[in-house]
């Protein structure tokens, strides 16, 4: 079965309506695992998750992997809340902490894989962005994750580190809709992860700049304690951390913890 992508909307409707782990070097995956595995990811593993959860289907026959991504803030509110998932995984320590400090946490949490942030610009560069401080000249409209979501507080660790101050003409929920502002034309930069930048290579040019070493977010997934599946929960983040799982990420542009 391919893996399906639920909204977090539906998600919280759909929970209302009804009540109203393998080491990092394992190749395989291992576990046992079966029916649905529900998986509450950051915006930014889309592309990595989806391919990882039609492997991971294909791995263990009779499993299907639901795929629900959102800024990590949003996911870990809708998890506190009472939405069920089997796994998390976040684009930040601080919003896996308000899962684990909330007890819905089954052990500790890993470190899946890091990520940076880079400028995103259209295709030739119309606006000859360098760095953060050309993002600061009159007339370049940009656009910023809110510094609730991981990628916002990591703009504004990065930005201070500059000494930059930023108007920005949006501030969006998750890293993909500041990327989408930017191939809607709606802005002329964009600060998204190096890994978004990546995925739409055919639309935009990543710009690097040193002060998005002061701001590298680390990834914690864990299988959570009231997992619907709780062996599916397992058998997916040993999946994900095992090294055919690493290559997926890596290849996409994540680095290794």
């Amino acid at each position: 079965m391919r893996a399906r992508l639920r909204a977090a909307a539906t998600l919280v409707v759909a929970t209302v309506a009804l009540t109203g782990c393998g080491g990092a070097g394992d190749s395989s995956g291992g576990g046992s695992a079966g029916g649905a595995v529900t998986v509450f990811a950051a915006a930014s593993l889309t592309e990595s998750f989806t391919r990882l959860g039609r492997d991971f289907e294909a791995a263990h026959p009779g499993t299907s992997v639901v795929l629900n991504f959102a800024g990590s803030a949003a996911l870990a509110a809708q998890i506190n809340q009472g939405a069920p998932a089997d796994v998390f995984a976040s684009a930040a320590t601080a919003n896996m902490a308000t899962v684990t400090e909330a007890g819905h946490a089954d052990g500790d949490p890993a470190v899946l894989v890091r990520n940076q942030l880079v400028v995103a610009v259209p295709k030739g560069n119309p606006h000859a962005v360098a760095g953060l401080a050309d993002l600061s000249r009159p007339g370049v409209k940009v656009a910023l994750c809110a510094e609730q979501v991981p990628c916002g507080a990591a703009a504004r660790t990065a930005l201070d580190a500059a000494a930059v101050t930023l108007a920005p003409v949006t501030l969006e929920r998750d890293v993909r809709g500041a990327l989408s502002k930017l191939r809607l034309g709606e802005v002329d930069a964009a600060l998204v992860y190096r890994t978004d930048a990546l995925a739409a290579a055919a639309e935009v040019t990543a710009v690097e700049f040193a002060e998005s070493a002061r701001a590298v977010n680390d990834y914690p997934i864990v299988a959570l304690r009231d997992a619907p599946n709780p062996d599916g929960a397992r058998a997916f983040v040993a999946y994900v951390r095992s090294d055919r799982g690493r290559a997926v990420l890596t290849g996409a542009g994540f680095q290794a913890p």
